[in-house]
């Protein structure tokens, strides 16, 4: 917010703060560095953030609260939906009638407050505070959720049993009684919480098994599966009977796999659920996955990649014709950087089509289609298929088959861009996987332009604590990585100084408040990107093994997966133990 320097200069010397001499000192040292005066006011020590967010108020006329101690309903803090609050430092905390009181610290971000008038209906009352309230009322956004929605469930639980137990008539394998179970209004709400919780928290997957005892739901947040709730043994039949109702499921088979998917919207956004459902001894494993829809806007910078191997990515997707590899386990973000690159190459004058399985985000303008291998539609007849619809640019989901990365290969070298994913532990590993796929070593180096291989590491929250190497954690990181390479490579990527050392390196921890907030919050991707230069085409043609092609690589300027995420860890991203976690072999 903007504050006219006379009059912060008038009030700050009728206060007493400082002296008329102080202040032309410090207007002079200001003006030198190129700094707003309050700025070098709370450099020096003269003046605190409350002190300056209380004088910006007053001459402003807005008013200050301090809401550190404050304790918010979910009711008021869920009309500011938590990313936006997070995002913009803005939070409703008062509601009055048709009037929403919110703090924020930058009364400026008219874009926030608009959509906030907008999306409510109600008239908004702005409020400056500080930093402390802020991450107060933020974080009551994870405590508060986790309560009410609990309290939901449990008080429908409750009502669960009471039909459960009235129903001494249910035959749970007659289709009838199975859909007036998965109709009950408690299951209804339960299944909707549940989802609803789900989403909110930003969880990738809900797990939910069946034990002797209970019913386990289990999240996945943040790459990692903890307990979420865990519920009386039968309220399992019928929650499972009503998310097969959810993704047109077949409710009385309960010995064979099923797959499905449905939608809800929730605040004006859709969110795809994939479901699976897998018999077990106690009764049926229904894992989903949550799938934001009609995902745009990721950028290569914002996955995580950087310096030589976001110029060799840029570098393999101008070429029209090749093949561009992402390998990785499960879960390791391989799809996301496809869908990535197929956002930069989706242009007017380009086809793109491709073959998945399952299609996870919609792009508008890609034609996408579903495998169905249940009927005979796989990956090599879809992609036969395909390639009579005239495409410039080909994206397979996964090369699982010979006759899938031979039909793969032959387009590249017909003109056509193909990307797909492989699974392969590293970059140099996809040489020898594809080989085992019977494709042909002179193939291989015609066509591919450059591999790459990632893993997701959790992001460091914004309260993370600052940590320097000691000489014994120098000496354990000493046997995972080359500590010189990469102090090269942190040079000449500018992350330190030519004359820091690893000792002057800051790194930092994850700042663990309470159960509900572990310092880290979200994932950000450590890669290495084998670019197939002259001298990697001669050692595949030798039919060399992955470690002579990585060794090469590493020679040709590629960085490893876990010197990546130390160079993520000194940005201040994540955190050496986190990188060391997921990366270590």
């Amino acid at each position: 917010m903007h504050i006219d320097q006379d009059q912060l200069y008038k009030f700050i010397i009728d206060s007493g703060l400082i002296s008329k001499e102080e202040y032309e000192t410090i207007k002079k040292k200001s003006e030198e560095e190129g700094k707003p005066l309050q700025d070098t006011l709370m450099a020096l020590g003269k003046i605190n953030e409350d002190d300056y967010l209380r004088i910006q108020a007053y001459l402003v006329g807005i008013p200050f609260v301090d809401l550190t101690k404050t304790k918010v309903a979910i009711d008021i803090l869920s009309l500011i939906p938590e990313p936006i609050a997070r995002k913009h430092s803005i939070v409703a905390y008062s509601k009055k009638d048709d009037y929403l009181e919110i703090a924020l610290m930058d009364g400026d971000d008219l874009n926030a407050i608009d959509f906030i008038k907008k999306k409510t209906g109600l008239r908004v009352l702005p409020r400056l505070t500080n930093t402390a309230s802020i991450k107060n009322l933020l974080l009551q956004y994870q405590k508060s959720l986790k309560a009410d929605f609990g309290d939901i469930i449990q008080k429908e639980i409750g009502n669960l049993k009471l039909i459960d137990s009235d129903r001494k008539d249910i035959d749970s394998d007659n289709i009838e009684d199975l859909k007036k179970m998965a109709d009950d209004l408690p299951v209804i709400k339960i299944v909707e919480t549940l989802l609803n919780h789900a989403a909110i928290q930003g969880v990738s997957d809900i797990h939910i098994e069946h034990g002797d005892q209970n019913t386990i739901i289990r999240y996945r947040l943040d790459g990692l599966l903890h307990d979420a709730m865990i519920l009386p043994k039968n309220s399992g039949p019928s929650i499972t009977a009503r998310i097969k109702v959810l993704a047109n499921l077949k409710l009385d088979e309960k010995r064979l796999p099923q797959d499905g998917r449905f939608k809800i919207d929730m605040n004006g956004e859709k969110i795809s659920f994939r479901v699976s459902v897998l018999p077990t001894y106690y009764g049926e494993k229904i894992v989903m996955r949550l799938l934001r829809e009609n995902v745009s806007g990721f950028t290569l910078e914002g996955l995580g990649f950087h310096g030589q191997a976001l110029e060799d990515m840029h570098d393999a997707l101008n070429y029209s014709e090749g093949m561009i590899l992402t390998t990785g386990p499960t879960g390791s973000g391989k799809t996301t950087t496809l869908y990535t690159m197929l956002d930069i190459l989706n242009t007017p004058d380009v086809n793109i089509s491709t073959v998945e399985d399952p299609i996870e985000y919609q792009i508008k303008r890609i034609n996408q289609t579903q495998i169905r291998s249940d009927i005979g539609f796989t990956f090599a007849s879809g992609l036969r298929s395909l390639l009579r619809q005239d495409p410039d640019i080909i994206m397979i989901g996964e090369i699982r088959d010979n006759e899938t990365a031979s039909l793969a290969i032959n387009a590249a070298l017909t003109g056509h861009l193909v990307l797909s994913t492989l699974h392969t532990n590293s970059a140099a590993g996809a040489v020898p996987r594809l080989m085992d796929m019977k494709c042909e070593p002179f193939l291989l180096v015609s066509t591919i332009k450059i591999i790459i291989a990632q893993r997701l590491v959790r992001r460091l929250s914004e309260t993370k604590i600052q940590h320097m190497l000691n000489d014994d954690e120098l000496s354990q990181l000493a046997k995972k990585i080359d500590l010189d390479r990469v102090l090269v490579f942190m040079r000449k990527e500018k992350i330190i100084d030519d004359k820091m050392t690893w000792k002057d390196i800051i790194f930092y921890k994850p700042n663990i408040v309470d159960e509900n907030n572990n310092g880290f919050k979200g994932r950000i991707g450590i890669h290495e990107a084998l670019k197939v230069t002259l001298t990697i085409k001669e050692l595949i043609m030798k039919n060399e093994t992955a470690d002579k092609i990585e060794r090469q690589a590493k020679k040709d300027g590629m960085l490893t997966m876990i010197e990546d995420g130390i160079m993520q860890a000194a940005k201040g991203l994540t955190s050496i133990e986190e990188v060391l976690r997921v990366a270590n072999d």
